[in-house]
């Protein structure tokens, strides 16, 4: 082929182009209608592969349509949803379960499935999630249960990360084991609540016998409802004055949970965390109700997998994950892969502090030997090598990345740019966030999103991380005027003085509710305020009097309110506004005053304004901040 000569292919994508219909002033080929699957976090050169078109017309077709993106950048799903309706495609976002199981089936694993045939099956204990209202009596009653003391350690009196325990109890003559997740009570945490329903096999739905079905009650139900796990129901507080159970099985009916007792197939147990009575036949309602609805058998002989349940940054061990082994069994020494931490297993432990040499399925551990802290709910697998570990750990963790760049991108159209340069940048509070659990940071951030406080400003997580405040964290916000927000966590080092120096504001927080609302209070602290004209008072001019030093006053009866020196004025003239001004100086008799009330005469003048006639009005005002509401 001839230099300079263009082959078969270039000549056929240049009719293509030619005969492709305009997309906001650019050639592009139409679609068929078809579905194309993206990753979170993916380009335009990411659908330009997917559809064979150039990626350059696509950039161009969106700035045409008034948004700026680059050829790399990357692109939020409402962004991508817009280009690909005009283009004629429907755009799907892979879940992040996809995601991670794409990823993992490129290593040859797969997780959680194929646990091997029915011989190699074998019982495994129910897990158990417990749920309710705020204050009902969730961890008190698994205190009782484990006859140990959780809640004197809660701030406030409300759990603020998920434990894993397991319990033994005897049902028809065999000792039988119950995991139990506790889950936190306050509204603030359904994102961790929701993770403990995905990763339990039963719920016991608290219900206090004296407060009755209350709105978490019902949030709770609605977690577990779409999980779809069997609902065993305590009531809790029976030893209460004015416990009544009865009325707690009739406002459950009504959501669906109808009682043994009533013809239904749900079980309720009256329960006092208090006195001790009812727990025996709770734990004997949770057994019957996985023996009757579940099929709970695992292959204990395969690699361990499951699930991260809590994970927090220790200061002499390092990362530690309470893991629940959901199938095969995990050992000491394995390699592992938790969420974006990779590692060798140093030590395992029970939740009782005792080092355990393995976990089968169902069991909750700790797990030392992580490089990192792995979200909770963020899946777990044991692998061959350390090598491999650390590249699956390594994908993920650019994976999220691209994820939250995507979460983080808002769209940002050329009208929006424009306004932007006119009134100067953003009201925008960014935080850098740093608990003492993977799970409490993630149900901060989250109850921090949903704060709305209008367009006007806007809330940014540029950092997230479990541990201590370091000096990089203070580094990070001096440079980007953050604040930093640790929860349960103080400073490291010297990251304090770094912090003091440097100008930095560090917030400290025990309760997750103090933290929003002062968040809350701040953003609403940016937003510009808003003025409302307050009148003063008017004043009619009767006489116009000349001084060659004062130059024109006016004589007036003031006829409403006061007037005062220097406030703001408008002269009208038969009811049309002739000018605005200031009145500049204010006389009553021959002595100066600073305000002149209704029904009293006075002189004064406006400031570089002399076009004053007898009948005129001069109305005074001031703008009052208005209190948002």
């Amino acid at each position: 082929m001839r230099r300079g000569r263009k082959s078969k292919r270039q000549r056929r994508q240049e009719f293509d182009q030619m005969q492709a219909p305009e997309i906001g002033g650019v050639r592009v080929r139409q679609g068929d209608g078809s579905t194309v699957r993206l990753a979170r976090g993916a380009s335009l050169t990411d659908l330009s592969e997917k559809i064979n078109v150039d990626v350059s017309s696509l950039v161009q077709v969106l700035f045409n349509l008034g948004e700026m993106v680059t050829a790399t950048q990357t692109v939020s799903e409402d962004t991508l949803q817009v280009l690909a309706g005009e283009l004629n495609y429907k755009i799907e976002v892979v879940s992040p379960e996809d995601e991670d199981r794409a990823l993992l089936e490129s290593f040859d694993i797969e997780f959680g499935e194929n646990e091997g045939g029915e011989d190699e099956l074998e019982a495994r204990p129910p897990v158990v999630t417990v749920m309710g209202h705020v204050d009902h009596g969730k961890t008190k009653l698994l205190d009782a249960i484990r006859k140990t003391n959780v809640v004197g350690g809660e701030a406030g009196g409300i759990t603020q990360a998920i434990g894993a325990y397991q319990v033994t109890t005897e049902v028809d003559g065999e000792e039988r084991a119950i995991t139990f997740i506790d889950t936190p009570g306050h509204e603030a945490f359904t994102a961790m609540r929701a993770r403990g329903a995905k990763s339990t096999d039963i719920a016991v739905l608290v219900v206090a016998a004296d407060d009755g079905v209350m709105p978490q009650t019902i949030e709770a139900l609605n977690h577990a409802l779409a999980a779809e796990v069997p609902i065993v129901v305590a009531v809790n507080k029976i030893d209460r004055e004015g416990a009544d159970p009865t009325k707690v099985r009739g406002q459950l009916t009504e959501y669906g949970l109808v009682p043994e007792e009533y013809g239904g197939d749900t079980m309720f147990v009256d329960v006092s965390a208090i006195t001790g009575v009812g727990l025996e036949q709770l734990l004997e309602a949770v057994i019957l109700t996985a023996d009757a609805a579940l099929d709970l058998r695992a292959n204990p002989e395969m690699d361990g997998q499951g699930v991260a349940i809590e994970a927090h940054l220790d200061k002499g061990r390092g990362p530690v994950a309470t893991v629940l082994v959901q199938r095969g069994t995990l050992h000491v020494g394995d390699s592992i892969v938790a969420g974006t931490g990779y590692g060798r297993v140093r030590a395992l432990l029970d939740d009782h502090g005792q080092n355990v040499d393995e976990a089968p399925p169902s069991f909750p551990v700790q797990v030392l030997g992580l490089t990192a802290v792995p979200g909770a709910g963020d899946s777990f697998i044991v692998v061959d090598d350390d090598r491999m570990a650390r590249q699956i750990a390594e994908r993920r963790a650019s994976r999220l990345r691209m994820a939250a760049q995507a979460a983080s991108t808002r769209r940002k159209t050329l009208d929006q740019l424009f306004d932007q340069l006119e009134r100067g940048e953003d009201q925008e509070l960014r935080l850098i966030l740093k608990g003492d659990g993977a799970g409490s940071v993630e149900a901060l951030e989250d109850a921090l999103a949903k704060i709305d406080v209008g367009d006007e400003v806007s809330l940014r997580v540029i950092d997230r991380g479990v541990g201590a405040i370091t000096e990089t964290n203070v580094s990070l916000a001096a440079a980007s005027n953050a604040v930093i927000v640790g929860f349960n966590v103080r400073p490291q080092g010297k990251a304090s003085e770094m912090a003091d120096r440097e100008g930095v504001d560090i917030r400290y927080y025990s309760v997750i509710y103090s933290a929003i609302d002062e968040i809350e209070a701040a953003l609403k602290g940016l937003l510009k305020p808003i003025y409302e004209e307050a009148q003063l008072g008017q004043a009619e001019i009767r006489e116009i009097f000349r001084s060659s030093r004062a130059g024109i006053i006016a004589g007036c009866m003031v006829t409403s309110g006061s007037i005062r020196r220097n406030s703001k004025a408008r002269l009208l003239r038969e009811g049309v506004v002739i000018n605005e001004t200031t009145i500049s100086s204010l006389r009553r008799e021959k002595d100066d005053a600073t305000e002149v009330r209704e029904g009293f005469e006075c002189g004064m003048t406006l400031a570089n304004y002399s076009d004053i006639r007898v009948g005129d009005v001069v109305e005074t005002f001031e703008m009052r901040e208005k209190a948002r509401s």
